[in-house]
């Protein structure tokens, strides 16, 4: 048959193949379930193999390139360009097989099984921390409906809770109620415990050595270091610093026509956790350079009076991406010069 191309249509329970020749027309298309799919590729001689970024995608992935394949993953909205027709299984599938040979094409990088370890301690540790201030948030809602106010912050929700359910508490509030509060207060509690687990556990893996040269960088933490590793792993995927800062979405959205160029806001694209961390780090290290005479505190004052404050956050993140970059594909130690170079 000769097939050189597979473009694959993920789901969770039956997943469509489309099989091209050289030239790219179709040679074989199947429907396969989940139990199957390994099994057809091992059959296929050595081929390129493109793949939908969507879940699943880097399972297979590392699991279809173990058995000899080439395989590359594309982000969604790059496939949509490529399908023609009606939407189905089958175009989805022949649109991955046709993205995947352009010469222009920009793929996702396969994260390794580590690299996924350490991105799921980060969404579960964000998951408690929203579902702790949804939680606080809803319960000062409901003192507020009894004549009660808390003050904002969960450490204020953890300090005066106690003081309202206790049993010699003359409040007002019914027996009901405070048993209620109670009940919520243990909760709050059990997410607190959670969220200080899950932050010892990514403090534990940032000790490798990539995480603490990462950590040699001003504003960069354990949290920062660890999300950022998972990222960008030991850096060859990417082209050069710029290329990270632009995978985050830090760089100027571009809307240029007729040879006149117009920058507009960051782009926002890319890992929008990422992004926070990093601009959250910034600002602290705006925060505490602001009395210093460094080479470092001058650029960010230059940048702040002739840009503003915002913009200078923006710049100074993506100037701590590309040296994290920088880092990590040149096993260097930080130095300060780093950091003030253009």
């Amino acid at each position: 048959m000769n097939i050189t191309t597979v473009g694959i249509d993920l789901a969770k329970n039956v997943s469509h193949v489309v099989c091209c020749n050289q030239a790219g027309k179709i040679v074989s298309k199947r429907m396969l379930r989940r139990s199957e799919i390994l099994h057809y590729f091992r059959k296929l001689p050595c081929c390129l193999v493109g793949v939908e970024a969507c879940a699943s995608g880097h399972y297979w992935a590392r699991e279809i390139t173990k058995l000899g394949h080439t395989v590359k993953q594309i982000a969604p909205q790059h496939v949509k360009a490529y399908v023609r027709g009606n939407k189905t299984d089958y175009n989805d599938a022949l649109a991955v097989a046709e993205a995947v040979v352009r010469p222009q094409m920009r793929f996702v990088t396969t994260k390794t099984v580590e690299q996924q370890d350490i991105q799921a301690l980060h969404m579960l540790r964000k998951k408690c921390e929203r579902d702790r201030t949804a939680n606080a948030n809803a319960i000062r809602g409901l003192l507020y409906e009894y004549g009660v106010t808390l003050n904002q912050g969960i450490k204020n929700v953890y300090k005066h809770l106690p003081e309202l359910f206790a049993d010699d508490a003359d409040n007002g509030l019914s027996a009901l109620f405070k048993t209620l509060l109670k009940q919520h207060y243990q909760k709050l509690i059990e997410l607190d415990a959670h969220v200080k687990t899950y932050t010892k556990q990514i403090e534990t893996l940032s000790q490798s050595e990539p995480c603490q040269r990462l950590q040699q960088i001003p504003g960069i933490g354990p949290i920062t270091a660890s999300a950022f590793y998972q990222h960008v792993g030991n850096g060859s995927t990417f082209k050069n610093g710029r290329a990270v800062s632009a995978s985050l979405g830090v760089v100027p959205r571009q809307h240029s026509s007729g040879g006149k160029h117009n920058l507009l806001g960051i782009s926002k694209r890319g890992d929008g956790y990422l992004r926070t961390l990093l601009i959250h780090g910034a600002r602290a290290v705006m925060r505490t350079h602001a009395k210093k005479d460094t080479p470092l505190a001058r650029w960010i004052k230059r940048i702040e009076c002739t840009r503003g404050k915002n913009k200078a956050a923006v710049a100074l993140a993506n100037k701590m991406a590309r040296v994290g970059w920088a880092l990590l594909k040149h096993n260097q130690d930080y130095q300060s010069v780093h950091m003030t170079t253009q």
